[in-house]
């Protein structure tokens, strides 16, 4: 018997508010599948190519660009950066629920080519939490710090294009919040 498909949940939301921290709670549970997005960016210390990124020369990211190979992409800080569309489809069609930790435009690039997909945007309780969360993690300049708060402001607008808003005062909370919209 074939396992129904699973569904296709995008999280975003601006930088500093804890998207990592829920997707690495997520990866406890089984019936998840986390994609492992191709990046032009060289490795850092410790990352392994195939589980951290598919790490891949500029002109393999561009030929995959015009295969068609990505569900979406972006460039970001210098690289580019995308999310191979083939494991995404496999794993919706053996049943599992698919979870992308995507920033806006890439969130926008799914929804136009695959509407079905459950948008979800993670805030922040407050911008002045957010910053506390950003500013406390000590690895930012000032100037830095600044532009990324300017940056979530600007994101924080495109939270009514998104299907569900979160609010990140707990892990947990959050955690049961996206099971309950994978599984309903």
């Amino acid at each position: 018997m074939r396992s129904a498909p699973g569904k296709l949940i995008v999280l975003s939301g601006p930088g500093g508010v804890g998207k990592s921290t829920i997707v690495s709670e997520l990866k406890k549970f089984d019936h998840f599948y986390f994609s492992v997005s191709a990046t032009t960016r060289k490795p850092r210390p410790g990352e392994i190519d195939g589980v951290a990124y598919h790490f891949v020369s500029d002109a393999q990211f561009q030929e995959m660009i015009e295969l068609n190979t990505f569900l979406e992409w972006a460039e970001f800080a210098g690289a580019r950066y995308g999310t191979p569309r083939l494991p995404v489809l496999d794993a919706l069609e053996a049943g599992k629920h698919v979870l992308l930790e995507i920033e806006i435009d890439g969130a926008r690039q799914v929804k136009r080519s695959m509407p079905d997909a459950v948008m979800v945007f993670l805030q922040p309780p407050s911008m002045k939490e957010l910053e506390a969360r950003i500013t406390n993690r000590g690895t930012d300049t000032q100037e830095r710090i600044a532009a990324r708060l300017a940056l979530a402001r600007q994101e924080m607008a495109a939270a009514g294009e998104f299907d569900h808003l979160l609010v990140n005062h707990q892990v947990d909370e959050v955690i049961q919040a996206l099971v309950s919209l994978a599984t309903s």
